[in-house]
């Protein structure tokens, strides 16, 4: 045999190895994770490239936005603003659908029935009066009965979730399925199973017309692609959110299961094709893969800006802003992007993707009589298609030169690209790729890799070849101000503030719960504005304390200056706010405020349940352990000597005390603010002469003079509490000297 004829079976045995091990991989023989990394990427990619990326003006998203959180206060909101939601978008807009992306899953008792009722079998037994206007406050009070009002003989369709855990939790009242086959006599087919839900309460639950689960289906790689239209629990079969909606407007088709052609009767748990939706003589067939589920069909970027869907302010329904009618014959999702209520996803289009959206994406494909699906002959495509690529490059590349072997590999990824981009574009058949181009690949660097590293001992590289193993994508930035917002995990250096009411156990004596509600929001719709006027990031609201930080998403140069305007606003906000309080008699109210800088992780962090932006750290829990102290030393801002360092010379600081915080060995000296330097005059000042002269004779043990100083700052009267508690610790250090080295740093062992 002559070389030529010898070299060129070779390098055509090299190419049907490699077909056939892409055919063992298509047929399913064989399948690495990277195959199904790789189809899904340029599933992503072919998504990306084929939205329409228009407005769909049939769906509007009724967003509990951020503004919407800072006026109604956190979520979950009272139901009588849920229920006047409700009547204003019947009434007022006439829309013609309304599905909830939340649930209820617990009764509303913020309204204080239940305390009245509780007087009336107790205290207020014998109160004539009293038990005569309960019913009639029962109806204004009863916020659950006015949602479910409000709900009852509209189409509307309620939202809850199916869970799988080892104990099966279930709580609230799911739907009636919309298949049985125990009771319809349908065989079983195979669905996305759950053992347990989370639900609306029953009184909510038999008021709405329908209700849908709102559960994605999230792949290996953490994206949602899919969406489950039928789910299986306790072997009845229920309808997800989108599909419930899409029932409600065409008239309640009845759902039926459609099996593919060949599927035999005897088989336990066949797959079905498609969901069938039958109604007066007429059907529409809905394609679906073998988990009842389907692709969705992503339309453009998500978001308020993202022009795909038209977002509408909750707040904004509330105070009846929009023109009556402007929803006419609208579908509307309530649903949220605030990122602190975590409905975030992790999509093809975006790593920070509104959750209500993909429900609307869906429920625009059912519309439009248009769902990408991968049928059942998927696998059966992707073997005709690696024998036919496979095969023609293993024949043809041995036989040219390196030129025509780039030409032939590129036309032929070209064509199989462009197929099947047609397929999916124009037929919605969602169809595998990723073996067939890796097979070409692999046939044309192997023939390359014979040509010039066998036949002519070339060292070139070759990596270049498999250039469609893409890195892993960047964090996704955040929706506001994406370029300049990262979620992901950091060192940085920021100041944190920790911020606690004082008098709030006193004012909740006064007031009546709901009072009590509208109070707090107030006040912390306040603080909240201040923090966000001076650029800090708000992390929690944690009974009534407030934490937030500065620095971080975006950086910031001058982190601890803003943290230290921002709690010299606060301490003028809580001064404000007890001058109205007076006006009511109310009792007065405090606040206690922690600043720390320092090194701290920040980034998004939590469980798959529930996530938020944080920052976690030494620093961070300093930054608690100094606004614990602040009661302790009679003042209401607490810093360490980082913070005032950094904050620069605009202040007028007044230290307090050298500390060792529990859970650190390291003394830290710790001051407390008397405001901006530019409104102080120098004899204003003339104290902190005087209360400097004291710390240092106090930490001299110099007790004499330091008693002298300390009663004189006193007679000036600021801030008595402080000098008492010193006066206690000189008599302390007279009675029993501290040890010899004693750097005048006072510990605490507690929190």
């Amino acid at each position: 045999m002559r070389p030529a004829t010898q070299r060129y079976l070779q390098r055509v045995g090299l190419g049907l190895c490699v077909v056939a091990l892409a055919l063992g991989v298509a047929a399913g023989a064989w399948k690495p994770d990277f195959i199904d990394r790789f189809d899904a990427f340029i599933y992503d990619a072919r998504l990306r490239a084929t939205m329409p990326g228009t407005l769909d003006e049939r769906i509007v998203i009724v967003d509990i936005d951020e503004a919407s959180l800072a006026e109604y206060g956190r979520w979950p909101w009272s139901r009588h603003h849920l229920a006047r939601l409700v009547d204003i978008l019947f009434d007022e807009q006439d829309i013609a659908v309304l599905g909830f992306d939340v649930v209820f899953a617990e009764a509303d008792n913020s309204s204080g029935l239940l305390q009245l009722q509780a007087l009336a079998t107790g205290t207020l037994q014998d109160n004539t009066d009293f038990l005569e206007a309960l019913p009639s406050l029962a109806q204004e009070l009863d916020y659950d009965r006015r949602f479910a009002n409000a709900l009852r003989d509209r189409p509307v369709v309620m939202g809850y979730y199916l869970t799988s855990d080892r104990l099966g939790h279930r709580t609230g009242q799911l739907p009636a399925p919309v298949l049985d086959p125990d009771a319809t006599g349908e065989r079983p087919f195979n669905a996305t199973t759950w053992n347990g839900y989370g639900s609306n309460i029953p009184m909510l639950a038999e008021a709405a017309s329908q209700a849908g689960f709102f559960n994605p289906i999230v792949d290996s790689d953490g994206i949602v692609r899919s969406l489950p239209l039928l789910a299986r629990h306790e072997g009845k079969y229920y309808e997800s959110l989108a599909l419930a909606m899409f029932r409600v407007l065409t008239g309640m088709p009845e759902v039926r299961p459609g099996f593919p052609e060949g599927v035999s009767f005897l088989d336990q748990h066949p797959y079905i094709s498609h969901i069938a939706l039958e109604q007066e003589g007429r059907s529409m067939h809905i394609p679906v893969d073998h988990r009842a589920a389907v692709l969705v069909p992503y339309r453009g970027p998500g978001g308020v800006d993202g022009n795909t869907f038209t977002y509408i302010s909750a707040e904004d329904v509330l105070a009846q802003r929009l023109p009556p009618g402007m929803l006419a014959g609208a579908l509307v999702l309530l649903g949220t992007t605030a990122p602190g209520l975590l409905d975030l996803r992790a999509t093809p289009i975006s790593e920070v993707y509104p959750g209500v959206e993909v429900h609307a994406n869906l429920l625009a494909g059912l519309l439009d009589g248009r769902i990408p699906v991968k049928p059942d002959y998927a696998a059966g495509f992707d073997v005709v298609m690696v024998i036919g690529s496979g095969l023609l490059l293993a024949l043809a590349l041995p036989a040219l030169g390196v030129w025509s072997s780039v030409a032939l590999t590129l036309a032929t990824l070209s064509g199989l690209v462009a197929f099947n981009t047609w397929l999916y574009a124009a037929q919605d058949l969602a169809l595998p790729l990723a073996t067939s181009l890796l097979a070409v690949f692999a046939i044309f660097g192997l023939n390359l890799i014979y040509s010039y590293f066998i036949e002519s001992r070339s060292k070139r590289e070759l990596a270049h070849l498999f250039g469609s193993y893409v890195p892993p994508e960047l964090v996704e930035e955040m929706v506001r101000e994406p370029e300049r917002y990262s979620m992901q995990a950091t060192d940085r250096e920021l100041t944190v503030m920790f911020s606690d009411m004082r008098g709030f156990t006193n004012l909740s004596e006064t007031m009546a719960p709901a009072d009590l509600q509208h109070f707090l929001n107030r006040l912390f719709t306040r603080l909240s504005m201040i923090i966000r006027h001076e650029r800090g990031t708000i992390d929690k609201f944690m009974g009534d304390c407030v934490m937030a930080f500065w620095g971080a998403p975006v950086q910031e140069p001058q982190h601890a200056r803003l943290a230290v305007l921002a709690a010299l606003q606060m301490r003028q906000a809580v001064l404000d706010i007890n001058a109205e309080n007076r006006q009511q008699q109310l009792p007065d109210i405090g606040m206690g405020v922690g600043l720390n800088t320092g090194m701290m992780c920040v980034g998004d962090m939590g469980s798959e349940l529930r996530r938020s932006y944080t920052v976690i750290g030494d620093a961070v829990n300093l930054g608690s352990r100094l606004e614990g102290l602040s009661k302790y030393y009679g003042v209401d801002v607490v810093a360490s000597a980082s913070t005032r360092e950094q904050a620069g010379d605009d202040f007028v600081w007044q230290e307090l005390d050298k500390v060792k915080v529990k859970g650190r060995e390291e003394a830290v000296t710790i001051y407390t603010m008397w405001g901006l330097a530019s409104e102080h005059t120098p004899e204003q000042l003339e104290p902190l002469e005087c209360w400097n002269r004291f710390l240092h004779s106090y930490r001299s043990q110099d007790w004499n003079a330091a008693r002298e100083h300390l009663r004189a700052y006193a007679a000036i009267g600021k801030n008595p509490k402080l000098c008492e508690l010193y006066e206690a610790h000189i008599q302390a250090w007279e009675a029993h000297p501290p040890p010899v080295d004693w750097d005048g740093s006072a510990r605490f062992d507690t929190k």
